[in-house]
């Protein structure tokens, strides 16, 4: 991709993407239970070969991927991400016997998998997490809670962070495959604005040993970085879908509803108002494209970047779905319009995976450290 212009095949490859999101996925995603683990619509990702992408795709890819079956279908999409963002630990950290027992299973759709880091008394500071590993023979027990975990109850392993040492902030925590079946696990939905799986879960003495370690015990908060480095771009690429979606319904509307003796889009306050929607979704894709494309070439400054990309693209996308509300009027508000379904889909993704204000602290930190020297 030359200066950030997606090529012919790039281009009819996220052309089809959107369609197959439309007519084959979007079906499965409406017959699922809201609030609930969609099992079909996770099988058809594998069948098409969808989430095999997910791990074997660079940073670039996955973007396209994610943005264009966010056009389409906003629940496959967040599917399909969940999966990654849960399993995609086990791949980059877990040994032979974990990747080989539990990722066939995720890239089949058969297997569900959860990134669990945050609790209720750490978010978005992920650092401060309390949940306990206490030392127990040669393994440890876990004691603790999570929250806002995404695919909870419901998974069928969790990537889970616990701190197994005394030291402060991200020194001492561990990450560990924790298979749902595990004894003292347990867990409970949550009813949110948005219709994903999400839920919390309590460990009450959950045994792990040394088999269940992902990386090196201590070196838990480098393999949840490493995740969060490649999902946060893509984060942003999910929000450029959203805005693409919401923008061209914007224009198929204005340009056809008549209004004050000609179309909507004849009013001067209208067509400036989509074209701020425009050039500013334009402009988060462009970033998003440039963190991936950072993160494929293993650039050093991939936390900012990554961090910028996340951080314009969902507000860019909180942006233009409000007005593509307001331009429509009182019809997007009407349930099982793409428009309320986009409203509530796209205030989540401000908040999760690092809420925006923590983006930009992370992005003054590594502003200032690299003028620093």
């Amino acid at each position: 991709m030359a200066g950030f212009a997606l090529g012919v095949d790039e281009e009819e490859w996220c052309g089809q993407l959107r369609a197959l999101a439309a007519g084959r996925l979007r079906p499965l995603a409406e017959k699922g239970e809201p609030g609930r683990v969609n099992r079909p619509l996770l099988a058809a990702l594998g069948e098409l070969g969808l989430l095999d992408k997910v791990f074997d795709s660079g940073a670039l890819e996955l973007c396209l991927l994610r943005e264009s079956l966010a056009y389409g279908c906003t629940e496959a999409e967040t599917a399909l991400a969940l999966q990654g963002l849960g399993a995609h630990p086990v791949l980059r950290s877990g040994s032979a016997e974990q990747r080989e027992r539990w990722l066939p299973g995720v890239r089949e759709g058969r297997l569900v998998a959860a990134f669990a880091l945050s609790e209720p008394g750490a978010g978005s500071d992920a650092a401060a997490l309390a949940l306990e590993a206490v030392p127990d023979g040669a393994g440890w027990r876990l004691h603790g809670q999570k929250c806002w975990i995404s695919n909870a109850p419901e998974a069928d392993f969790y990537t889970v962070f616990a701190r197994t040492g005394e030291a402060p902030g991200s020194r001492g925590v561990t990450a560990f495959l924790v298979p749902a079946d595990r004894p003292g696990l347990s867990g409970e939905a949550l009813d949110m604005l948005s219709p994903h799986p999400i839920g919390s879960l309590s460990f009450d003495g959950v045994p792990v040993g040394r088999a269940d370690v992902l990386g090196e015990p201590g070196q838990g908060f480098r393999v949840a970085m490493e995740t969060l480095n490649l999902f946060r771009p893509s984060v942003g690429a999910f929000a450029v879908g959203m805005a693409r979606a919401a923008l061209d319904a914007t224009l198929a509307h204005t340009a056809g509803r008549t209004a004050f003796g000609g179309v909507l889009a004849d009013l001067q306050a209208v067509a400036h108002r989509v074209a701020e929607m425009a050039t500013r979704t334009e402009a988060a894709r462009l970033l998003v494209y440039a963190a991936a494309g950072a993160y494929d070439r293993g650039s050093p400054d991939v936390p900012r970047r990554a961090a910028m990309a996340k951080l314009l693209a969902t507000e860019t996308a909180q942006y233009v779905v409000d007005h593509a509300v307001q331009l429509h009027g009182a019809v997007a508000l009407r349930r099982g319009h793409l428009l309320e379904h986009l409203y509530r889909e796209v205030r989540a993704p401000r908040i999760y995976e690092g809420a925006s204000e923590v983006q930009r602290t992370l992005i003054a930190k590594e502003l200032y450290r690299k003028a620093a020297g």
